[in-house]
Formats: C-alpha cells, structure tokens, sequence
C-alpha cells in the first residue's frame, strides 16, 4: 500500500495478511505507523513481549491540549485454516464482503480510522489534538494495554473504540470477571477408584452447577451478568485416579454489581474445597448518553444519514475497561465498520461499504473534535 495515498480497502488486506494469533502484533504496528508517519504524527513503539509491538502516536500539536484518542487492538483469535473457505490470511472479496481473519474483529476499525485520520490531516485546520493507542493481547484479556507505559500516553479528550459495531454509536459495554477454579484429590489405581478422591468429577460438578444457574444479577439495559464455563482439564492418564483439575470460569460482569460480590456467589457454588482466583478483572464501560462524545457521535451519524440512536450496551470487553480509566478520558464510545456477530466465527468478513462508511464517519468526527460545536466542548 502507498502510504502517500492510503485506501482503506488496500490497508485492511495488508494487516489481514499479517498472522497476530497471540504475537506479531510488532508488524502490524509498523505498517500503521508509516500511514501515522506520513500523516505527521509522532510515533512510539513499545513491545509488550518480544514481537508484540504497540504503538502511540500523537499529533505535535498542540502539546499541551487534551486529544481525541483512538483505539484499536492489532491481535486476533486463532483460526484452524481447514475450516475456512479461503486462507484466513489472505483477504478475499466476495462480493461486498471481504473475507479474512479480524476482517471485523477488528482490523477494519484500524484500517479505517487510519485513512480517515490521514484524509484529515491533509486538510489546513487548527488542530485541537489527535492520539492513537494500538495494543497487542486484547484477547486474551487486554493485557497489552494493562502493560502499557503511562508515559507514553496524553490523558483527557474522547476516547473511540474502534470495535465491531455495524457503524451504530455503542456507548457502554460489560465487563470481564475470568477465574480459574481448582480442584484436588486424591491419586489411586484406576481400578480402585474408590481409594481415591477425583478431582475431575468434583470439578465437574462445579462446572455443571455453574452453567445450570440462572439468577445471576442483572442490571437495566446491560442485561445479565453471564456465566461461561470455558476450558477444564485435569488427570494425567486414563488408568490414575486425577489428583488435580482445573476450570476457566468467563462472567460477563455489569456496572451495578462490583466483582466481589459475583466472585463470593462463585465461590459459594464451588464450596469450600475448590480454589478460586482472579485471572482477568476487567471494568465495564459507560457513558451517559449527554455526554459531549455521544452528542458529537450522533451528530457525525445524522449528518451521514444514519440511525443515531444508541445501542444497547455491548456483549463484549474493550480495551477501554483499561484505557478510559489510564487517559483519563472525557467520555467513551466504541464505533466500528465490522460486524458484532462475526467475531471470532470461521470466514469472518466486514462489509467494504461499511469500510468505507467508518472512514467518512471518523474523518467528519475528527473535523468536529478540531472545530467543535459550543455545547460540545
């Protein structure tokens, strides 16, 4: 692709092309900080890990003024290519679908703000301030932008997800409450289990007990908080009694009941001899809906012809229960051209008019964060 005359389309297909299942990220990250670069922004680069680059990049001017950030993350979920009617690495088009790994989730999201913001930029204005944070491991629960360095970052302004949302104003999201559940036994000869003590069967009993319930608590317009029993795995041979088990437990947690609580309800569940710990506690998202982003948001979808209304809290976490707390942000929404159902499916695909929907979308948001409105801010 010429960074001198980025095509949404073009950018989408390189990073699609660039395998980032849990690393490679680093790649990724350098072709968008040429786009970045050309479009007259700092760039940093930091890894997280070795080959798991991120970058922020920031606009010089002017210095001292709270920015519009963008965000998006550069990793994608595996894909058994077997599967798949084409390579998952190799963007294909099919009619106006193309085809590829993270084509929704969410590689399309950075393709298109990084031409809206290099459209941008190329136009004379009196710029207010622009960032862009691309994290490495939002899905294995946004560790990369956990590891984020602090100095790195400007703080304040809006904060835009660009994550896979049809193009509709998304203005809160759930949470993520994983824990890792363990169980021991006792060992004993396969033939006499009953001189043992199995911890596969006691963990799943927990696991069964877990899925069964059904009153986890709910708040209005979020939902339910919900319950997934991930991956369990226990015992070292078919003819030994297992002596340990282990259970990866996903809730989905909402604003109005805090982790403790839900945690105590897992424990309660499990019993007394079941271990249970943290692995990921990720806050959700929400903004009021007067907010000076959501208004500016449904503003930039109106004038678009678009529906402005926003919509119901989304299912999934963002790097923004990181984020929007560590830049201090004005207001969170997430925004993207990518289709919520297509995420982590076999062939998943983005729609290209949507593609090229989101970059006229960011580049009128951007004009309006650089020339805002009197009740905007």
């Amino acid at each position: 692709m010429d960074a001198h005359e980025p095509d949404a389309r073009a950018l989408l297909s390189e990073l699609i092309a660039l395998d980032t299942v849990g690393g490679g990220e680093g790649a990724a990250a350098s072709v968008a900080s040429g786009v970045l670069e050309h479009s007259g922004l700092r760039v940093h680069m930091a890894d997280w890990e070795p080959g798991r680059g991120q970058l922020v990049a920031t606009t010089p001017e002017p210095a001292d003024s709270p920015p519009l950030t963008f965000t998006g993350h550069l990793d994608t979920v595996p894909a058994t290519a077997r599967d798949w009617h084409s390579d998952p690495w190799r963007a294909e088009i099919d009619g106006d679908r193309l085809v590829g790994r993270g084509a929704s989730d969410m590689k399309s999201g950075v393709a298109a703000f990084l031409v809206a913001l290099r459209r941008h930029r190329a136009r004379p204005h009196r710029c207010r301030g622009v960032q862009v944070v691309l994290t490495a491991g939002e899905e294995t629960g946004a560790e990369g932008a956990a590891g984020l360095p602090a100095d790195l970052v400007r703080t304040g302004g809006w904060l835009i997800v660009g994550e896979p949302t049809a193009n509709r104003l998304v203005p809160a999201h759930k949470g993520a409450l994983w824990l890792r559940l363990r169980a021991h036994g006792v060992p004993a000869h396969g033939s006499a289990p009953e001189a043992g003590r199995n911890a596969v069967v006691a963990l799943a009993r927990v696991a069964a007990a877990l899925h069964d319930t059904a009153d986890w608590p709910a708040q209005d317009g979020f939902g339910a908080v919900t319950a997934n029993v991930g991956t369990m795995s226990g015992g070292t041979q078919v003819n030994v009694v297992p002596d340990a088990a282990e259970l990866l437990l996903d809730l989905r947690t909402v604003p109005a009941h805090a982790a403790e609580p839900l945690r105590a309800r897992v424990r309660a569940i499990a019993g007394p001899e079941i271990e249970v710990a943290d692995l990921v506690n990720l806050p959700p998202v929400s903004t009021p809906p007067d907010a000076p982003v959501v208004t500016a948001v449904r503003e930039v979808l109106r004038a678009a012809g678009l529906d402005d209304q926003p919509s119901a809290p989304a299912r999934f976490f963002t790097d923004a229960s990181i984020l929007a707390e560590r830049l201090d942000a004005a207001g969170t929404v997430v925004l993207g051209p990518g289709e919520p159902e297509q995420c982590h499916v076999v062939d998943e695909w983005c729609s290209l008019s949507r593609l090229d929907q989101a970059v006229d979308l960011y580049d009128r948001l951007l004009d309006s964060w650089c020339s805002p409105s009197p009740n905007l801010g």
